[in-house]
């Protein structure tokens, strides 16, 4: 391209499936959307610093994609920008970004590592669900909220650290990351999502801390190996399939400060052997504890005012 060019158009080489490289001169500002679209034979591309404005998806489907080099004059990575660049193995995101937007890196599926840089204080939705190699994450401290589905999917994820300036863990964070083994929530998270930890299959053990209040529906649910949880006193209440078929949780501390279990919350909970409900609740959801065929006993207080349909289905229950 001629150093005469400032601006590249929207979808202005979409689909030139056998554009293999480009060189962008220093003359251009901005990248419009779709600017490099589905150019799948397109294998690197370096981004001036003279580019301060990138669009959505400029190099979405470009399946060949395995080098982006992004000087600190970029501010933001917008949405969908390598949505589905498969080969894409590694990214360095320069300390200019503040935001990185919805499913940015989605299906990036040879993405294994990358670092954020304090810089972000902002993460969209769905960022890098599907990046079935990533392995790790360092996530900056700049950031409050962990978006939905950010991780979804990510089953090559073995840990994260969550800084302490998060508060937040919303809606399929980190469903099925199954080769998460740990994960340390910090005391700053206040509310945990629905699903959030579903289908974490090698979830063995984890720690709520004392500053969540409200843990989501289904926020454990097929967490299949995990043993063992207690459960903090600032939550009220249990919801719904938060425990669905934790196949080898065997060990549950309810806290006096809730005051109802969910439907279904520990439905299929086949090792669990004994529970105490404390004096705090009022009601046990339907189908709460069917088909815990361990369950010896139970000790319902007198402060229980409803027991839904088929609570203790299928339990082995000899005390109650």
């Amino acid at each position: 391209m001629p150093n005469s060019v400032t601006s590249i158009g929207n979808n202005a080489f979409r689909d030139c499936s056998n554009l293999e490289s480009v060189i962008i001169p220093n003359s251009v500002t901005t990248i419009g959307n779709d600017a490099f679209s589905s150019c799948s034979s397109l294998e690197k591309i370096e981004i001036p610093d003279s580019v301060t404005t990138i669009g959505n998806s400029v190099f979405s489907y470009c399946s060949s994609l395995e080098s982006v080099i992004m000087h600190n004059s970029v501010t933001s990575i917008t949405n969908f920008t390598f949505f589905h660049c498969s080969s894409l193995e590694k990214i360095e995101i320069p300390n200019s970004v503040t935001t990185i937007g919805d499913g940015a890196f989605y299906n990036s599926s040879s993405l294994e590592e990358i670092e954020i840089p304090n810089s972000v204080t902002s993460i969209g939705i769905s960022v890098f669900s599907y990046c079935i190699r990533l392995k790790s994450i360092i996530m900056p401290n700049s950031i409050t909220t962990i978006g939905n589905s950010i991780f979804y999917k990510c089953s090559s994820l073995k840990s994260v650290i969550i800084p302490d300036s998060v508060t937040s863990i919303t809606d399929f964070a980190f469903e099925g990351c199954s080769s998460l083994e740990e994960i340390e929530i910090p005391n700053s998270v206040r509310t945990i999502g629905n699903r959030v930890f579903s289908f974490c299959s090698s979830l063995e053990k984890i720690e709520i801390p004392n500053s969540v209040t409200t843990i989501g529906k289904s926020v454990f649910s097929s967490c299949s190996i995990l043993k063992e949880i207690e459960i903090p006193n600032s939550v009220t209440s249990i919801g719904n399939y938060s425990f669905d078929s934790c196949y080898s949780l065997e060990y549950v501390i309810i806290p006096d400060s809730v005051i109802s279990i969910g439907d279904d919350a520990f439905y299929n909970c086949s090792s669990l052997e004994s529970v105490i409900i404390p004096n705090s609740i009022t009601s046990i959801g339907k189908e709460a504890f069917m088909n815990c065929s361990s369950l010896k006993s139970v000790i319902i207080p007198d402060s229980v005012t409803s027991i839904g349909e088929s609570a203790f289905l299928h339990c082995d229950l000899s005390l109650i």
